[in-house]
């Protein structure tokens, strides 16, 4: 519990700022976050999570190109980047890996056979680049607050409820453990 809440801080940060004192001040907030976020992690771990480095670079060169430029899409850019990364490392991790991204991240706790292994890695890489479009779809037609309440309600309730879509697939498809030894 403690980990969701300390990745979700920049974003809550980002949200609360922007209500109050518009985009700018915003992306600045989210940048100190996501810095203090690694830091904060690091100190507690001596590691940093891969998925928590690809945040940072993406706010670091996004939203440092927003506040240097004054320029409002930079920073409406970065979910996508962040999601259009993430799909191509669903769907490249069966090349590169040899296994699929999903399993490594649910090692342990779920025993499927490779063809759902694969169907659920694609399904992941298939959802971020939905989401990484729909970001910009919204980014480009609506205004800047409402891209703001989508980033943070609408991807949540689109992230839970794929989630849900994928417990349902895994339960589903597992394979008892003592069955597959």
């Amino acid at each position: 519990m403690q980990n969701l809440l300390v990745d979700f801080l920049p974003i809550a940060l980002f949200f609360i700022t922007y209500k109050l004192y518009g985009l700018y001040t915003a992306t600045a907030i989210c940048i100190a976050a996501s810095v203090t976020q690694i830091a904060y992690t690091f100190f507690k771990k001596r590691t940093f999570e891969p998925v928590q480095l690809i945040a940072l670079a993406s706010i670091l060169v996004l939203g440092g190109a927003t506040l240097w430029l004054k320029n409002e899409l930079f920073i409406k850019w970065k979910p996508t980047v962040v999601y259009w990364i993430f799909s191509i490392l669903f769907y490249f991790s069966q090349i590169w890996f040899k296994t699929p991204l999903i399993k490594k991240i649910l090692q342990g706790h779920a025993h499927m056979e490779l063809i759902c292994w694969n169907r659920l890695n694609q399904y992941c890489g298939l959802f971020f680049a939905f989401m990484g479009a729909l970001n910009l779809w919204i980014a480009y037609h609506f205004d800047t607050n409402t891209w703001v309440n989508f980033k943070l309600f609408g991807t949540l309730a689109l992230t839970l409820a794929f989630s849900m879509v994928l417990a349902h697939y895994v339960a589903r498809y597992s394979i008892s453990q003592t069955l597959s030894e």
